[in-house]
């Protein structure tokens, strides 16, 4: 995996060049404002990272980068009860969409990994309904 994307710009200026993370972190927020994702699973180091307070917004994204082309996966956590194969189309469509609006890019694939499900909204009562 290389660490920067080199894009032509079409003329003798000189090169733009696009971190690997930025794209990742493009991708990461294009998933995480869908409705049905919980969060993005990013395994035991990023989350050691996250609890000592630096949260990666990439976090539970991979990308593999060419001159023109990405391939993203991304790792997540769904809320319970959503459809998983509707989210997922919804995610690839997002990220997509993302990523080539914003970098020129043509992204090839975009995988999703679904990790877990997430109970925490289901297990939450709302205060107006406890028994005192």
């Amino acid at each position: 995996m290389t660490d920067n994307i080199h894009l032509p710009t079409g003329d003798e200026y000189g090169k733009v060049l696009i971190a690997d993370d930025v794209v990742a972190t493009i991708a990461g927020l294009a998933a995480t404002d869908l409705k049905g994702v919980a969060s993005m699973s990013g395994g035991i180091a990023d989350g050691i990272a996250e609890k000592l307070g630096r949260r990666s917004l990439a976090k539970g994204v991979k990308v593999q980068v060419g001159e023109k082309q990405a391939a993203i996966d991304l790792y997540i956590i769904v809320d319970y009860g959503v459809k998983i194969p509707e989210v997922a189309w919804n995610i690839q469509e997002s990220v997509k969409k993302a990523v080539e609006t914003m970098t020129g890019l043509s992204v090839t694939e975009v995988n999703i990994h679904v990790q877990g499900v997430s109970f925490e909204k289901d297990l939450k009562e709302p205060e107006n309904n406890k028994i005192k």
